[in-house]
């Protein structure tokens, strides 16, 4: 059996997308984009009585919320979901770190080291840390309350 869930989300003045990531534990995703374009999606859960009749989710949003911070393009994306936090980084090198609070998102840490462009970042199996590489080879590992 395969289900197929198609889902088209308005991107304002065609801005193109640079990554996306998928928060597989709360079903949050996150997309970003040029021009500082972050935006973080929720699709309606599927009720219990739905999923044993074998019944696909729905495809409304229960949440479309645009997140301010970046001026450059956003090109990393990705969840801490023991913590429900989305750590994100633009072409400047700002990192940003968001939190969930009364279901909408809000910066909780900024940090940009002003040398280099992040690659990548991927936070440990217990959400306590994260490692962050730089395009300048720097490799640097943080915790979740914002201390090296």
């Amino acid at each position: 059996m395969f289900f197929y869930l198609s889902k088209k989300i308005a991107i304002p003045n065609n801005v193109k997308l640079k990554c996306v990531s998928w928060n597989k534990d709360q079903g949050f995703i996150a997309c970003g984009g040029e021009d500082g374009l972050l935006k973080v999606l929720k699709l309606e859960t599927q009720t219990d009585d739905a999923k044993l009749r074998g019944l696909a989710a729905p495809s409304n949003l229960s949440m479309n919320q645009t997140l301010e911070g970046h001026s450059g393009s956003v090109q990393v994306v990705t969840w801490n979901e023991q913590y429900q936090k989305l750590t994100t980084s633009d072409q400047n090198g700002l990192i940003i770190v968001w939190m969930l609070y009364k279901g909408s998102w809000y910066e909780e840490m900024i940090n940009n080291r002003n040398k280099s462009v992040v690659r990548s970042m991927s936070w440990n199996a217990d959400g306590q840390k994260i490692c962050i590489v730089y395009e300048d080879g720097a490799v640097i590992v943080g915790s979740v309350d914002g201390n090296a």
